[in-house]
């Protein structure tokens, strides 16, 4: 059992369960604009990775890129707040960590508008001392540079500092960091997706995140 001093999050499929309005805003966009129609197991492979990042790979030009972009977050926004929770045990594990004395941020390839919506909507808007979005940094994540960013935001280093997030993405992007990483399961990833990353921890539930970070 390890105590760690600095707890960085994922925002959506870690805290919050947006996995079937994400999938939704995707499907709405493709249909919108005449693209191909893609899977859920398709999309949700893409979770965690920025707006820009799926649509460039779908060989967006820049006025594409703009305009589905646009698409997506006028349906995603207008369906947000009925359609967006706290996954049961996120909101009193954070809470937990934070009366705790850890220092939190949050690390997520959403937007830092769209982050900060997250957060207010489920009652964690007063506890991430920071917050990177994808509009934050120039490489998002799988890349270390969000991770990396919000340890400089915080004034600490990598040591006792963990990364948490649903996606080898977050994982990924946590150990190119250096700082430990965990696999969580409750969200739209299982511990057969996750285990190919090498996470230091894998948990089932947010009580088990408490137990394996020492509280």
């Amino acid at each position: 059992m390890t105590s760690y001093s600095t707890v960085l999050f994922d925002l959506d499929g870690t805290l919050i369960d947006s996995v079937d309005l994400i999938v939704d805003s995707y499907q709405h966009t493709f249909k919108t604009h005449g693209l191909r129609e893609h899977s859920r197991d398709e999309i949700v492979a893409g979770i965690g990775t920025p707006l820009r990042t799926v649509f460039g790979a779908l060989g967006a030009s820049p006025d594409e890129m703009t305009t589905w972009i646009a698409t997506y977050r006028e349906f995603n926004l207008a369906h947000h707040d009925a359609r967006v929770r706290a996954f049961p045990g996120a909101v009193d594990m954070v809470r937990a960590l934070h009366a705790d004395g850890r220092r939190l941020g949050l690390v997520t390839s959403k937007n830092r508008a769209g982050a900060h919506r997250g957060l207010a909507l489920v009652g964690l808007g007063d506890v991430m001392e920071v917050v990177v979005g994808a509009d934050d940094v120039e490489h998002p994540k799988p890349h270390p540079e969000p991770v990396l960013r919000a340890l400089a935001e915080l004034g600490v280093s990598t040591d006792g500092a963990i990364f948490i997030g649903d996606s080898v993405h977050d994982l990924h992007s946590g150990r190119a960091a250096g700082v430990a990483t965990m696999g969580i399961t409750w969200g739209p990833f299982a511990h057969a997706d996750l285990i190919c990353a090498g996470p230091d921890h894998c948990c089932a539930s947010p009580a088990e995140v408490i137990r394996i970070l020492g509280l």
